[in-house]
């Protein structure tokens, strides 16, 4: 790998270490470009003040300083490190025009989608619950192909999230419309490293076939929310397998689609 586009920072809650231990295991690795993208923030002004802001994102209150923070480092490792800022974000479409006004506010160069809930996150379904509910199943697809619509993603993270456990060909269905989709608008499919050192269900093996016959664009994304994790050689060894045996069309750099 030369770029990783999916780095977390503290902020988010559950990852660890400061921006600048990022970037510094980034150099040490050899990568050429580090793009972070860490949970972005979203206010559920009409939510359960109890329960939101999400406990899985940062407050909209910390963006302006992670922003600065980024913006920084990027100055200082001129020259040695192209360093981008971005945001990991969800499509709520309620929710999703005071997202932008913050995001440009902030100057953020750049998002990638990873819907992990459904609906507007308020009350709703996480992506990731094992379920055999065909409806579950199609709102998801539905819901990120209504996302890249807006021209707005540099990629869809993990897209393989969904974690439809029923009828198989209800799954290549629906998600042969994802692949469709995302070829149609020129989103690449991000091959999740996250998920395959911790083994979860994604990447998730009947998935990427269909990417492949769809002719879809992929990424390798490390999924970042420890400072070593930037570079995870065993498992990217594990994806550039799955891309070579598939046939798939990998991307080392991507376009970052400005918000």
């Amino acid at each position: 790998m030369i770029a990783n586009y999916h780095t977390h920072t503290y902020r988010c809650g559950h990852a660890e270490g400061n921006e600048k231990d990022y970037v510094q295991e980034a150099v040490k690795a050899g990568l050429k470009i580090l793009g972070f993208s860490d949970h972005t923030p979203y206010e559920y002004y009409d939510a359960d003040p109890a329960r939101y802001p999400s406990r899985i994102r940062m407050k909209p209150e910390e963006l302006p300083g992670y922003a600065d923070s980024i913006r920084a480092l990027a100055q200082t490792y001129s020259g040695t490190l192209e360093i981008h800022l971005g945001v990991e974000a969800e499509y709520y479409p309620k929710y999703f025009p005071r997202l932008l006004e913050m995001l440009r506010e902030n100057r953020i160069e750049y998002m990638i989608l990873g819907q992990h809930y459904l609906g507007n996150e308020v009350g709703d379904v996480y992506s990731g619950r094992e379920t055999a509910d065909p409806q579950t199943l199609r709102r998801y697809v539905s819901q990120v192909c209504e996302a890249l619509d807006t021209g707005l993603f540099t990629y869809l993270a993990h897209p393989d999230l969904i974690h439809f456990v029923g009828d198989a060909r209800i799954y290549e269905s629906e998600m042969r419309r994802l692949c469709r989709h995302a070829k149609e608008t020129g989103t690449p499919l991000e091959i999740n490293l996250l998920g395959m050192r911790e083994e979860r269900h994604y990447p998730t093996a009947s998935f990427w076939p269909i990417a492949a016959e769809e002719g879809c664009e992929v990424v390798i994304g490390c999924d970042a929310h420890q400072p070593d994790k930037v570079m995870d050689i065993a498992s990217e060894k594990a994806a550039l397998e799955t891309v070579s045996r598939l046939g798939l069309k990998l991307k080392e750099t991507v376009e970052l689609r400005k918000i």
